[in-house]
């Protein structure tokens, strides 16, 4: 166990973590994008093949997944102003800028960002088998791939992941629809309506009554003694970081469409929630590569689970967990609830990420509602995270002076809020979301 006093002594903002207290930590490290872009490893030419990989199987997601079919099987999400949220946390809060929403909740077959990197691994994984087989050459029409043929061969095979819920809903659904025998590793904060939907598409659901750690461990644990079945780390998986950093490669396209600027005079700050790291971590690197030092990316998380927080203040990564601090890692964001950052992440992605926050389950709920009243979208608490950001950020004048953010660049900033999940949550349990209300004072 850590000492925590003489953590405490090192970095006090431990002290207001362990008293579940929402804070910032602004990041004392960052660096200029083209000296940290190189820690992490992977490169521009890997997230360009990463896309190439997604274009080749758009006729077979197009098919897979009827709802792809007028993108052309391109799995992206619309990224929309919400000036009517804005002028209603303006009302608590200074908000300048503009503020937007990046709709991963409304991504098609899985409804979160999981759809990304879940996916695309699972894809990556198909073709590796059918290319090593002889099966399948980089020029066919990957549409092949739904045949019979193909899903008695897939059939042979088995994948599994731990998960809190949207990672394993993306791999089962992907998973299955190809043929695979794909195995859940569930933690006790899965929505039961996750579990629900992963079994009417074939999948097999375990469940444990502890929480994503276990979960995975035990995952990992029945993958390792079968060697036809795949394993997806949601811990430490590159392939998975590259799904979801596709999406910043897209973003710049997408404002580019819309005509928002970002350049030195018009910042971009964009809000990510937080669990293990790679969802965040994958879109902030491509964020990186596509804007440079011009977007500023702010990982957010709950107070009971602030892993990454609490791993990149204190430059302990995964050597360290919230619950170790003696934080009980229960929150109402399940696809938040990871008591112990990916180190693979936290280490990659420390000189690019300019800070962290926490939020309480009730100021989610009261975003989630809010955001509802407004602009009638409804997402689930854990999407909420990054909503709680711009006013933050707006009011942070140490931050923005270490990094040279003078007013007229606030006043021209946009503030993306990634809103991860929701748009596939029943209506009976948006409503009992909805219905949360505000504890009394």
């Amino acid at each position: 166990m850590p000492d925590i006093d003489a953590l405490i002594k090192q970095t006090p903002l431990v002290r207001e973590l362990i008293l579940l207290n929402e804070v910032n930590w602004f990041n004392p490290d960052t660096l200029p994008a083209k000296e940290g872009l190189p820690h992490v490893g992977l490169t521009r030419h890997e997230v360009e093949e990463a896309a190439a990989r997604l274009q080749r199987f758009a006729p077979c997601l197009a098919l897979a997944f009827p709802e792809t079919a007028p993108a052309g099987g391109i799995i992206e999400s619309p990224v929309v102003p919400i000036p009517t949220m804005q002028r209603a946390l303006s009302r608590q809060a200074p908000l300048g800028g503009a503020l937007w929403l990046k709709k991963d909740s409304h991504l098609p077959v899985s409804g979160s960002i999981k759809a990304r990197g879940g996916l695309y691994e699972v894809l990556v994984h198909a073709e590796k088998l059918a290319l090593e087989a002889g099966l399948l050459n980089l020029n066919d029409d990957y549409a092949c791939l739904l045949s019979p043929a193909f899903r008695d061969f897939f059939g042979q095979y088995r994948i599994a992941v731990g998960s809190t819920g949207n990672l394993g809903l993306s791999i089962g659904i992907m998973g299955a629809r190809l043929g695979f025998h794909v195995t859940v590793h569930m933690s006790a904060d899965a929505r039961q309506w996750k579990k629900d939907k992963l079994r009417a598409h074939g999948v097999e659901v375990k469940e444990y009554a502890q929480d994503y750690g276990v979960a995975v461990a035990h995952g990992r644990q029945a993958a390792e003694g079968d060697p036809r079945c795949f394993f997806i780390d949601d811990e430490n998986s590159r392939t998975l970081f590259l799904g979801y950093a596709v999406a910043g490669l897209r973003l710049r396209q997408q404002f580019a469409g819309l005509g928002v600027r970002v350049d030195a005079d018009h910042p971009l700050f964009v809000y990510l929630p937080c669990g293990v790291g790679g969802g965040p971590g994958g879109v902030a690197f491509g964020l990186k590569l596509a804007f440079g030092d011009h977007v500023h990316c702010f990982f957010a998380e709950p107070t009971h689970s602030p892993c990454m927080l609490l791993g990149m203040s204190t430059g302990l990564h995964d050597a360290l967990s919230v619950q170790e601090i003696g934080i009980d890692n229960k929150t109402a964001a399940d696809g938040l609830a990871v008591g112990r950052a990916s180190g693979f992440v936290g280490r990659a992605m420390i000189g690019l990420t300019d800070g962290c926050y926490t939020l309480s389950d009730q100021t989610m709920y009261d975003l989630l509602r809010l955001l509802s009243d407004s602009e009638n979208i409804q997402l689930e608490p854990s999407a909420l995270a990054g909503m709680a950001g711009p006013q933050r950020i707006c009011a942070a004048g140490e931050y923005q002076q270490q990094h040279q953010l003078g007013a007229d660049q606030m006043a021209n900033a946009t503030h993306l809020v990634w809103a991860t999940g929701g748009g596939m949550v029943p209506e009976a349990e948006m409503r009992a979301y909805l219905a949360q209300r505000a504890r009394p004072a």
